[in-house]
């Protein structure tokens, strides 16, 4: 019922006639994953069935999107995609609109292996190349040998690692950072880790750092902030997001800050936003909903909380 409730909304907006966007709000932060695939597989008007079998977004429809919304066009479009082609449209974005290699660490590494294989494919549906070739053209250096293997790793999900090779590697990377941070970039070591070890291990690997060095990895990184960006997506992410929502909230007038509100509040819904929220809360010590209803305003705001408010009705 609230499906075709909320198509009757989009064909009353695509034939020029008004939009409730407060009940449009109310419907769409109320939606699992399982009704926004239903919503995309029943709306062929809308939607395009791709042959690498995801539904994707008619861009037309998306250009129209982002003419009546405004304010909060971006969080409706993410929110309803398909999360092969919101995850693809993402990274080509921090690729061909501004560099933003923490966009493309945090796709690569916070999706599971299936899910970022997916958005490789979506991606090729897309753009027609691939995620590789546009790293491999666009970003030079450490940190194009770094991202590339993010983004093509299929990473074992399974119980099973070795603690002597966890180990052995989290000596490794304490000698690595022992010799001088400054040579941090030219170690084909710290690509090798990171790029192939499963998440399971690399938790393994960290542990065993933190408890033969004193610090976490992540500290020890200093200022070499895509590395540190990788260690916390592949194993700490609420941090790294609570980082990233830290940051945008205290530069919400901005365009960049506003768009890593939505990003991070859309793809984490369904994942751990309740984590998030508990580290933000223990970081900057008052609630994510209370500085977004403080900072924020109009229809995107109300939409931010209400997916907010998602996880509290359900745990």
């Amino acid at each position: 019922m609230i499906i075709i409730f909320f198509l009757n909304i989009l064909l009353r907006m695509f034939s020029g006639l008004g939009v409730d966007e407060k009940s449009l709000i109310s419907i769409l932060g109320k939606w699992h994953p399982e009704h926004k695939q239903s919503f995309r597989k029943t709306t062929r008007d809308i939607f395009v069935e791709d042959e690498r079998q995801f539904e994707r977004w008619d861009d037309r429809h998306v250009q129209k999107l982002q003419q009546e919304f405004l304010r909060f066009k971006d969080a409706v479009v993410l929110w309803t995609m398909h999360p092969w082609e919101r995850d693809a449209r993402l990274l080509r974005e921090a690729v061909y609109k501004r560099p933003n290699y923490g966009i493309l660490v945090e796709t690569a590494c916070t999706r599971s292996s299936e899910e970022l294989l997916g958005a490789r494919r979506a991606y090729h549906s897309l753009f027609e190349h691939s995620i590789e070739e546009d790293i491999a053209f666009h970003i030079h250096g450490f940190e194009k040998k770094l991202l590339a293997g993010l983004v093509s790793a299929y990473r074992y999900e399974g119980p099973k690692y070795s603690e002597e090779e966890a180990k052995s590697e989290a000596k490794i990377l304490k000698n690595v950072i022992k010799d001088g941070a400054k040579k941090l970039h030219e170690e084909e070591e710290i690509v090798r880790i990171l790029t192939t070890r499963s998440k399971l291990h690399l938790k393994a690997v960290f542990k065993h750092y933190k408890e033969t060095s004193g610090n976490y990895l992540d500290e020890d990184l200093g200022d070499q902030l895509i590395l540190k960006q990788t260690v916390q997506c592949l194993c700490k992410p609420e941090t790294y997001f609570t980082e990233v929502l830290d940051v945008s909230l205290k530069g919400i007038g901005h365009d960049f800050a506003k768009e890593a509100l939505t990003r991070v509040i859309v793809t984490r819904a369904d994942v751990d936003l309740k984590l998030i929220k508990e580290e933000y809360h223990q970081l900057s010590g008052v609630t994510l909903s209370h500085k977004i209803e403080e900072i924020a305003n109009g229809n995107f705001k109300d939409f931010m909380l209400t997916l907010i408010a998602r996880g509290d009705q359900e745990n």
